[in-house]
């Protein structure tokens, strides 16, 4: 770039790079394929608008930036597009914005959300722009979320909606969540929140940057269950862009329901815990559960599938510098505990919490003989102990029914611990709706 400085020249030459690692990762993947009135604390309550009718149709689990990634380095002056995937419709639609995990305030230029169309595009005539207290440009302070003011906008069931952020100044290391499995956007340059096409932007992305939750006033949904847990329920190793995710497949069964049905919010992290916090993979379930659980708009049900991490590993895992340390991980009773508090804390809100199995293991990186034994352990207190509202047994379905401590073939992704395409369907599948809807 003429002219440019040199700490420019060093912005663009850290995007080149990330934009080469974006591309093979994504090719890599592909080949596999409140009315909140201000900003408020992380862990602050009062986070649903005040209307009734409003639930949560679309959500992601925030994190603080990982080393070595996109989110470390930043942005300024750049547009992040993020494409998202409702479960279910309603008029008007709200976004929530995250800041976090952010050290300083947070400057937002312009918000806009759109349909999205095809390669990081905006379909014709539905782009609307987004404010906040009337404002098209605002701060998020340092540790704090907000939700927008309504946007009149009707959106559908199963669609793909785009939302690009403007971020005009230099923002630091980005509030992010990490495994999208959607192919996102980055600008070089220049507030492109309004383009249609996607010339402007050259930076591909697997996260999500900033945007934590889409609101949705609906006249469908009676309530919203809100799906925790790690990357099990994030959709790991599903493929990009299928929108793959069980919760995602959990979505389309209950749009085929006829009569009074129910959004899913998909609050799963990789390689989060249930006891401990990670700079990497975000702290604890415990730590999480109001902010990500609790708060949200329309609650009524909440899936734990939470815990093999915890069993896996006591101090880290094998992405972003942190260390498996095979058969060290906490005890049975302690991730039981952890559950007891979980629950607890869902029936104080007078919330129903369903309890999952953890599904088998072996030949996982961080499989071991006394984790399969706490993971046996942690399962038989799940469907016997009487303390969930019930029980989804996901182990049972997903064994191999010749080798029960493995994943059955059909469904492995060839990590023997995530699911393929198939595998998270049959996890959708196994899920007994007349559990979770109204009554």
């Amino acid at each position: 770039m003429i002219g440019a400085s040199w700490a420019g020249r060093r912005k663009v030459t850290r995007l080149i790079r990330f934009w080469l690692l974006g591309t093979a990762l994504l090719l890599a993947l592909a080949a596999t394929i409140a009315v909140f009135a201000g900003s408020r604390p992380a862990a602050a309550a009062g986070r649903r608008p005040d209307a009734v009718g409003w639930v949560t149709s679309w959500g992601a689990g925030p994190q603080a930036a990982g080393r070595d990634t996109l989110a470390a380095v930043g942005f300024d002056n750049q547009t992040v597009r993020d494409v998202i995937f409702t479960s279910v419709g309603g008029d008007p639609i709200r976004l929530e914005l995250t800041n976090v995990y952010g050290a300083s305030p947070l400057r937002i230029g312009r918000v806009t959300v759109a349909v999205a169309g095809p390669d990081g595009g905006l379909a014709p005539g539905t782009t609307h722009s987004v404010t906040y207290r009337g404002r098209a440009s605002f701060q998020i302070p340092a540790g704090a979320q907000v939700l927008s003011d309504p946007v009149a906008m009707r959106v559908w069931p199963l669609q793909e909606l785009a939302v690009s952020v403007y971020l005009p100044d230099e923002t630091g290391p980005a509030t992010y969540h990490l495994d999208a499995y959607q192919a996102n956007w980055v600008s070089v340059t220049g507030d492109h929140t309004a383009d249609q096409d996607a010339s402007a932007f050259v930076v591909p992305t697997t996260s999500w940057y900033y945007l934590s939750g889409l609101i949705v006033r609906s006249g469908q949904a009676d309530g919203t269950v809100v799906a925790i847990g790690d990357s099990i329920t994030d959709g790991v190793n599903s493929a990009v862009g299928a929108n793959a995710r069980w919760p995602n497949d959990l979505a389309r069964r209950l749009d085929a329901v006829n009569g009074p049905t129910l959004a899913v919010a998909d609050e799963g992290i990789g390689g989060n815990r249930v006891l401990t916090d990670s700079p990497f993979y975000g702290v604890s379930a415990e730590a999480r559960f109001e902010r990500d659980v609790l708060d949200q708009p329309g609650v009524r049900d909440v899936i734990v599938l939470e815990g093999i991490n915890d069993i896996g590993f006591s101090a880290g895992g094998p992405r972003l510098g942190e260390v498996p340390r095979p058969g060290t991980g906490v005890s049975a009773a302690q991730i039981i505990a952890g559950y007891r508090q979980l629950i607890a804390a869902a029936r104080a809100r007078g919330l129903r919490i369903f309890g999952a199995t953890l599904l088998p293991f072996q030949g996982a990186g961080y499989y071991s003989a006394a984790g399969e034994a706490t993971r046996e352990a942690v399962n038989h207190w799940i469907r016997t102990s009487g303390a969930f509202d019930g029980v989804i047994d996901f182990d049972k379905v997903m064994r191999d029914p010749a080798d029960p401590l493995r994943l059955n073939p059909a469904y492995d992704s060839g990590d023997h611990l995530h699911p393929n395409d198939a595998g998270y369907q049959a996890m959708a599948n196994a899920i007994n709706l007349a559990m979770l809807l109204p009554r």
